[in-house]
């Protein structure tokens, strides 16, 4: 693929540089664009060139993406990609950037990959020499965060838990014992459930956000503790999309004479030195080698 001023830029490798400035491209590039999550408006410029230059934009749901394609006058060929025919279509998809095609990776909304299909697409390319390129946008979960009002400068992306098994409970309890900001997706009939397990794991006074329809005409940030906010939710769900911020636990160090005074009671109660210094560790976040001088005192 040739390319001159004012084109998409595809520089990476693959490419050599001609007379003119010019720069000839042996593969392709593959391209994660990002789309809006509500308001049509949040596509931006970058986005609708590089539509225009790709020899077809990989959709999550065809459907669903023409209408923002159309409303911005692409004309782009539309290929459906998704987690149902990704591993079928992804070596011909790669095939064709070798050749010399690209193609712009988009979900149903937001950035790609982030709880939606495209990390297989990704890494093939990656390992075949491809170029990947993101084209920044708008993101449900980085919307949330920043207009929370909870610390973001450290958090852990949780995307949908599991709705039922040793994972989903798992997930949980990483959430109540997380020292920073946990953000995730959830299915508005959901919600509720999903907070009540949250603060029967112990994070029920923790503060939390329910972002609700982000970007669009009903947008809403409902603040509360987590407990509040299970209560809230637990006869009525919300509606639209729901991304829930909850705030990390505090950290704080207990003199070593409080700690000396638990691992008593630990011990009182039949647990090894080991078992004392683990609980000391992670409940009171004591240093490994305090919580284990402690937990062998006589």
């Amino acid at each position: 693929m040739v390319r001159g001023e004012g084109e998409v830029q595809t520089a990476g490798e693959g490419e050599v540089q001609t007379a003119g400035e010019e720069v000839v491209q042996t593969a392709g590039t593959l391209f994660l664009v990002s789309t809006p999550i509500g308001n049509m408006s949040d596509l931006s410029a970058r986005a609708v060139a590089t539509f225009g230059a790709v020899s077809a934009v990989l959709a999550e749901d065809t459907r669903h993406s023409r209408p923002l394609l159309e409303k911005h006058g692409v004309s782009a060929p539309l290929i459906a990609y998704h987690e149902h025919n990704e591993a079928k279509t992804t070596p011909a998809l790669v095939a064709r950037m070798l050749a010399g095609e690209s193609f712009a990776l988009i979900s149903d909304a937001g950035t790609p990959l982030l709880s939606d299909p495209g990390a297989r697409l990704v890494r093939a390319a990656i390992d075949a020499g491809v170029v990947v390129s993101p084209i920044p946008g708008a993101s449900a979960l980085l919307a949330a965060l920043v207009a929370s009002g909870i610390v973001a400068d450290r958090f852990t992306f949780f995307g949908f838990l599991e709705r039922k098994g040793k994972e989903r409970t798992a997930a949980i309890r990483e959430i109540a014992e997380l020292t920073h900001t946990a953000v995730l997706y959830e299915a508005p009939a959901r919600v509720g459930e999903t907070l009540a397990a949250i603060a029967a794991a112990g994070a029920g006074a923790r503060e939390a956000v329910v972002a609700r329809e982000l970007t669009k005409q009903f947008e809403e940030f409902r603040r509360g503790t987590v407990q509040s906010l299970a209560e809230s939710y637990q006869d009525t769900a919300p509606r639209g999309e729901i991304v829930l911020v909850i705030a990390g636990a505090e950290l704080f160090e207990p003199d070593e004479e409080t700690l000396r005074t638990r691992a008593q009671e630990l011990r009182g109660q039949g647990l090894s030195a080991r078992d004392v210094a683990r609980v000391l560790t992670e409940e009171s976040h004591a240093p490994r080698n305090l919580a284990y001088r402690l937990a062998h005192e006589k």
